[in-house]
């Protein structure tokens, strides 16, 4: 009995240890997917890059009026295409103007024009 447990505990660790691995990775990837494809989100955290902006003055009101713009056209954009629901290339597309007004909020922050 001695030698059976000793030879089977081996094992049995192994078999939770991978079970265990295999759950954090599969959460991990749930969590990840959940929070890409959050256009509401990104909205958010680019309104408060502008606003951070602003205030530590690495955007001046130029910059910040022109980005701005920017923003409502894709929230307008959004609220159109939400209205018949959002298909994966609507969806698609506003990541990609997304993406584009965050490259240009990063190159307007950093371009050492100050208010």
């Amino acid at each position: 009995m001695k030698r059976m447990l000793k030879s089977t505990l081996p094992l049995i660790l192994a078999a939770f240890a991978v079970l265990f691995i295999a759950g954090t990775t599969a959460s991990a990837q749930t969590s990840r997917h959940c929070q890409r494809g959050n256009i509401n989100g990104r909205q958010e955290r680019q309104q408060h890059r502008i606003a951070r902006g602003i205030n530590n003055g690495s955007l001046t009101p130029a910059e910040a009026s022109r980005i701005e713009a920017q923003e409502a056209r894709i929230n307008g954009l959004e609220s159109r295409l939400r209205g018949n629901g959002l298909t994966p290339f609507e969806r698609a597309w506003l990541e990609r103007d997304l993406n584009r007004e965050s490259q240009n909020i990063y190159r307007q922050e950093h371009d050492r024009q100050r208010q």
